[in-house]
């Protein structure tokens, strides 16, 4: 079977999702609504960093020709890679004709034609950053980017929490932000084309301090990354992202270690350094915990909950993080779970 059609005879994208799955509030021609320029960026030059370098680390090819899946005016690919060619696929001429990256683009509208326009394994890298979202044929055009893609290359998904409501696709916009990540890894499965995907997330590290929506006292944008080697890749190959989605160093451990020791005296986290706050302990008769109080970190940018969010992923936990609790009765730190950054803040006992 054509791998290119072989949908077409076993699923759509209402039998998997639902009807109307796929609709928007705003159904007007994408054409129109991308054919205003948007020199502007999507997320804050923290995340933007983030995307550059894990871009930079999992597309491992030799001078790899790369497309830039419904593209704009920056494509965020680093010097690093040094792309023999970059070919970017999108609506807005002025927006392709001013992106540096690009060597040449196509105007096209995927979703209204979800076949891409090019030959059977042509690309190494085929790259979607911050665009799934508004993709209303995902399967066909995941099967599509199997197609176009060399036996082992790289379809690497990159999206955020931030978007243009009105043409994000329901199922979308109904998500909580890890059922996202399981939408994109449904779609990469779906094709059939792709090896097992792997997820990569990014979240909790500090707003720049220039940004607009700096004194909100938000976090940076969260990165979500689902990535996989089209099916065929040569045996032991591996990508692996390094790019860390923490904040700040560990402390050596001796330091460390020392710190614990001394947290029954000072109360500052050992991680950080800053005052623990007292917390009252909710009641509830699904927890253990026999105190009023415990003593926990609630310092935002602490190394110990920047590296939570990447360990607790590893360990099959999305979305979580943890931050640094002190029993004061026992006398010893564990982690507590946190879902977000205000999470538990609602207990502190000033």
């Amino acid at each position: 079977m054509d791998a290119a059609r072989h949908w077409e005879e076993t699923m759509s994208n209402d039998d998997l999702f639902g009807t109307n799955a796929f609709s928007r509030l705003d159904e007007t021609d994408d054409e129109i609504f991308y054919a205003r320029d948007r020199f502007v960026q999507h997320l804050d030059s923290t995340a933007l960093a983030t995307v550059e370098q894990l871009i930079g680390q999992l597309v491992i090819e030799e001078n790899p020709i790369i497309l830039d899946l419904m593209s704009s005016w920056d494509s965020h690919i680093p010097a690093s890679v040094q792309p023999s060619k970059v070919v970017g696929l999108g609506l807005n001429k002025n927006e392709l004709e001013q992106n540096p990256a690009l060597t040449e683009y196509v105007m096209h509208d995927l979703n209204k034609f979800p076949l891409l326009p090019f030959p059977d394994a042509s690309f190494d890298a085929v790259l979607n950053t911050v665009s799934v979202d508004y993709m209303t044929n995902p399967i066909e055009t995941f099967g599509e980017v199997g197609r176009i893609l060399k036996p082992g290359g790289l379809f690497l998904v990159i999206f955020s929490s931030r978007m243009f409501p009105q043409k994000v696709t329901r199922v979308w916009r109904q998500a909580g932000e890890n059922e996202r990540i399981i939408l994109v890894e449904e779609f990469f499965r779906h094709s059939q084309l792709f090896e097992t995907p792997k997820v990569f997330i990014s979240k909790g590290k500090p707003r720049p301090q220039d940004d607009k929506y700096a004194h909100l006292g938000i976090p940076s944008d969260p990165i979500y990354a689902v990535y996989a080697d089209r099916k065929g890749a040569q045996a032991g190959r591996m990508r692996r992202p390094e790019v860390s989605s923490q904040h700040g160093s560990p402390l050596p451990a001796e330091t460390l270690q020392q710190r614990i020791d001394a947290v029954k005296e000072t109360l500052r986290c050992p991680h950080c350094g800053d005052i623990m706050r007292k917390w009252a302990v909710p009641y509830t008769p699904f927890t253990t915990w026999d105190v009023d109080f415990m003593y926990i970190c609630f310092n935002d940018t602490c190394p110990y909950l920047m590296r939570g969010w990447e360990a607790m992923n590893k360990q099959g936990n999305r979305g979580l993080s943890h931050r640094l609790m002190y029993d004061p009765v026992r006398q010893r730190c564990m982690p507590v779970p946190v879902p977000s950054l205000d999470a538990l803040k609602e207990s502190i006992v000033e």
